[in-house]
């Protein structure tokens, strides 16, 4: 095929949700009806031998969450789709916000039974200044769930886009029989408590089929009088009204159960777009151009505990990748070699030859790599928009036994350029800060030091409770301020100045003062202005 065709037939989205929304549990059902799995893995029970294939981490199998984004390929109807699955809990937003940079299309998950909830409307915000488009599946329709009309004003009223119903559920709760869809006219029946794919479901032709009424009754003549509903009182979908960004097909099922997984299925072919164009610094980058160009994303820490290893996630934006071919890390000019890339199911890797634009590939390095890099075949580009936060939680951490300190350092260091945690070097000495959005990111940073790097740690609370970034268009005024600041200045992971503060009142005088120094509180990564220095011991 030419790079044109390949391009085209790429799909690569994130799931997104308010956590125990079910947005794992879709995406093991996405995976079991595309063939990638043959048994569905459990998110609930704590001791099952078979846990969520997106969920890898040990702390994520013992307390079924997701505390880290997780990348899954798979092929269905002749298209590679990458499935990008983001944490939930609102504490770990930051790793999710930079998981949409590299996607195409979203899906939104929300829990039939709470409608929208505050952390879906935080990623509806960050899909909407990205104009991402969204396909969105309301979930546990075998439970007793608000009104499906109800779900439907309120994703309009509160997250203000229009919502176009392409399934309908028929009954919910005990008297759930399935879903219509009802572009194609057609339901389809389901059995509950089904964990395998490949068994024929049995369809049931027209809105106004005698079999269906006959079968279910009530539920079937009020499902049909609120399709002829939303039929006449809604507007029809405009393809490139939601690929703005500006309109959401919705789809209702149970994942479960399987209910209405495939209908979800079928419409990521059918309606995403394959991958767009990029916008670097230096020009516009197609993704149909001959020449590779690609952005870190993510890097996870020990996704191999046995080797120590650090995979760099990087989304292809342009050009064909082979193994083997060197590449160049636009930030500092070195070459790469790229004989050990990977793509991924989950924490399973297999050894990739080639991908285009739209795939996610894993390159495993030892620190060479940074979130914000950007890697081509020789040109210097830039993409941008990769976001950091100012933390505003900070502990100082101590490790238990001094002994360890060295494990604590490696530790902190991987965790640090991972994205996990923030950490500061503070400039004037003295202990490490952590610095993090919100107080599930420690005792997250905490396990993983235990059980990934075997140091025990301590976590002291510090004065601290704000931060900004500091910058200068006057390089001196900057030292200057550094100088005189030494004692709340600290530097994090790519050596980025940052001044803390116990106060907003404290910010607010510092600014007044340093009328020429400027104070962010998002420092979006471009990986040519802070130079990268590991923390010292």
């Amino acid at each position: 095929m030419s790079i044109e065709q390949e391009v085209a037939r790429r799909r690569t989205f994130a799931i997104i949700s308010h956590p125990d929304a079910g947005k794992t549990t879709l995406t093991e059902k996405l995976l079991l009806f595309s063939g990638a799995i043959h048994i569905a893995g459990s998110v609930k029970s704590r001791k099952s031998s078979r846990h969520a294939t997106s969920d890898w981490m040990e702390i994520e199998k013992q307390r079924g969450i997701s505390v880290a984004s997780s990348v899954m390929q798979m092929e269905y109807r002749d298209c590679v789709i990458n499935l990008l699955d983001t944490p939930g809990h609102q504490d770990f937003s930051e790793d999710t916000y930079r998981v949409l940079t590299a996607v195409d299309a979203a899906l939104m998950v929300i829990d039939g039974a709470n409608g929208v909830e505050s952390q879906t409307l935080r990623l509806i915000e960050v899909c909407r200044t990205r104009s991402i488009p969204i396909i969105t599946f309301i979930n546990k329709l075998d439970r007793e769930v608000r009104e499906p009309l109800d779900l439907l004003d309120e994703i309009e009223r509160v997250l203000k886009i229009p919502a176009v119903p392409f399934t309908w559920p028929v009954g919910m709760g005990k008297r759930f029989a399935g879903v219509f869809d009802i572009r194609a006219g057609r339901m389809r029946v389901f059995t509950a408590g089904e964990d395998r794919a490949g068994v024929d479901d049995e369809i049931l032709d027209g809105i106004h089929n005698p079999l269906s009424t006959q079968r279910f009754g009530e539920v079937f003549e009020q499902a049909q009088k609120e399709i002829e509903l939303v039929q006449g009182a809604s507007s029809g979908f405009e393809r490139e009204v939601f690929l703005a960004g500006l309109q959401t097909p919705v789809f209702f099922g149970s994942a479960i159960n399987n209910f209405g997984v495939r209908e979800v299925l079928d419409a990521l072919i059918d309606l995403a777009p394959p991958p767009g164009p990029k916008l670097a610094l230096q020009r516009l980058v197609q993704p149909t151009e001959e020449r590779f160009s690609g952005v870190v994303f993510k890097i996870q820490a020990n996704m191999d505990p046995a080797h120590r290893d650090r995979v760099a996630f990087i989304r292809v934006c342009s050009g064909h990748f082979m193994r083997g071919m060197e590449l160049k890390i636009s930030r500092n000019g070195k070459e790469l070699r790229t004989t050990r890339v990977v793509s991924f199911l989950s924490q399973r890797r297999d050894l990739l030859d080639e991908a285009y634009a739209g795939d996610v590939i894993g390159l495993p390095n030892h620190g060479v790599l940074q979130l914000g890099d950007t890697l081509t075949e020789g040109e210097v580009l830039q993409f941008t928009g990769l976001p950091f936060f100012a933390p505003e939680l900070f502990f100082a951490i101590e490790v238990a036994d001094p002994m360890r300190n060295k494990q604590l350092r490696t530790g902190l260091k991987q965790l640090g350029e991972e994205g996990a945690i923030q950490v500061f070097r503070p400039l004037a000495g003295g202990t490490l800060l952590l610095g993090a959005i919100g107080t599930l990111q420690f005792e997250v940073v905490a396990h993983r030091l235990r059980y990934e790097y075997r140091a025990e740690v301590r976590l002291v609370p510090c004065k601290y409770r704000l931060a900004r970034w500091i910058s200068a268009d006057d390089s001196d005024e900057l030292d200057r301020f550094i100088t005189a600041n030494a004692h709340r200045v600290a530097y994090d992971v790519v050596d980025a100045p940052t001044v803390l503060v116990a106060y907003e009142a404290e910010l607010a005088a510092i600014q007044e003062n340093w009328p020429r120094i400027h104070f962010h509180a998002l420092r979006e990564h471009s990986g040519l202005v802070f130079k990268s220095r590991a923390i010292e011991a």
